[in-house]
Order: structure tokens, then C-alpha cells, then sequence
């Protein structure tokens, strides 16, 4: 695991997450008549990417509810407060989903909450007299809706893609102050039900 090395704490801690709760995840769950599904989850956004595992455990034939853990690569650039914003973080999503019919498959409608780490380099004025440099750290809860639509592959496999909306909220800030409001997601989840 040397790609490790050059990673941050926070990023480490996801990756080794993610490593444990898919090696783990043929035994977390052993109603066989409710399934596990196991994904990769990929969120983009105007200003970033999330890549994620994510882990999604029927209540029924037609809810469910999941938890995702993930890193995030942020590229605010002058859409938030200072003239260039980038950095990146890690966090974890809770979630509960409905299905609008039956079988757990088709369209669905999920309520999601997420918590991000972050941690953004910024700069005002680059190049001028005035020119301003900062970190900031910054903890993020991040509320959305989700539709999306869950497409079998076969018995087993299946990509389910998605459209998000909500907020991006600063609830702690270390630093100066960066960008937060509205956000709108697109997702893909490539997975395999257990």
C-alpha cells in the first residue's frame, strides 16, 4: 500500500475504510431475502468529483438505506469566496432511499446527508501587490435530494445513475472563509447485489 504514503490522514483513513468494509461485506448481512448491494460511486459537481464505495441495505422490497465512504477533489476556483479555491477531503454519506414500485429496481427517490473533512489552499490577487494566500479547513454538511434509476446487469450486477440537488453548509471553519450554497450532483453507481 504504498500509494498510501502520499496521501492525507483523512484520505488514508477513507481508503483503508472502504478496503475493510468490502472485505467485510459478504458477512454483514445475512437475511438472504433482503439484499446487500456493494458499489462504486461517482458524484461530479460544477467545482469537483467523488469517488466513493458505497453500501446499501434493503429495509423491505421497496426501501432502503446506505452509507457511502468517499474522497473529494474540489476545484472552486473563483466560484467561491477568494479568486481560486482548490483542495480536496474525505467524509461519509447517510442515506435512505424509496422506490417508487415494488422489487428494488427502477426509479427511486433517496434523501442523503453527507459530512465532509476539507481542506482548501485559496489565494486573492495572485500576482499583484496584494496579492493573498491561505488555508483553510473547513467541515461540511451537505443535505440533498436524489432521483435516480436502478438498471439490473443480469442476476447480480447492476448501474443505477442519479441527478442530486441541495446545500453545501460550512458548519466548522478553521481559516478563512470558502465557498458554500447551493450544489446540483450527477452520479453513476457500478455495483453487485447480494
Amino acid at each position: 500500500m504504498s500509494f498510501l504514503k502520499n496521501t492525507k490522514p483523512l484520505q488514508r483513513l477513507a481508503y483503508l475504510s472502504c478496503m475493510l468494509l468490502i472485505a467485510a461485506s459478504p458477512t454483514l448481512h445475512s437475511d438472504e431475502n433482503l439484499p446487500l448491494d456493494v458499489s462504486f460511486e461517482l458524484q461530479v459537481y460544477p467545482t469537483g468529483v467523488i469517488p466513493g464505495v458505497r453500501f446499501e441495505l434493503a429495509l423491505d422490497n421497496q426501501q432502503s438505506i446506505h452509507i457511502r465512504l468517499g474522497v473529494q477533489e474540489i476545484r472552486h476556483e473563483d466560484f467561491g469566496v477568494h479568486d481560486d479555491e482548490r483542495g480536496d477531503g474525505a467524509g461519509f454519506t447517510l442515506g435512505y432511499k424509496r422506490y417508487f414500485s415494488p422489487g428494488l429496481t427502477g426509479p427511486a427517490l433517496s434523501f442523503r446527508t453527507d459530512l465532509w473533512f476539507n481542506s482548501l489552499d485559496w489565494s486573492d490577487d495572485v500576482g499583484t501587490a496584494s496579492e493573498r494566500r491561505g488555508r483553510t479547513d473547513v467541515t461540511v454538511l451537505q443535505p440533498t435530494i436524489e432521483f435516480s434509476w436502478h438498471y439490473p446487469l443480469g442476476t447480480q450486477f447492476f448501474v443505477t445513475p442519479s441527478a442530486a440537488a441541495g446545500f453545501e453548509i460550512n458548519v466548522d471553519t478553521d481559516g478563512e472563509d470558502v465557498g458554500e450554497g447551493f450544489i446540483i450532483l450527477a452520479g453513476v453507481l457500478l455495483g453487485v447485489r447480494f
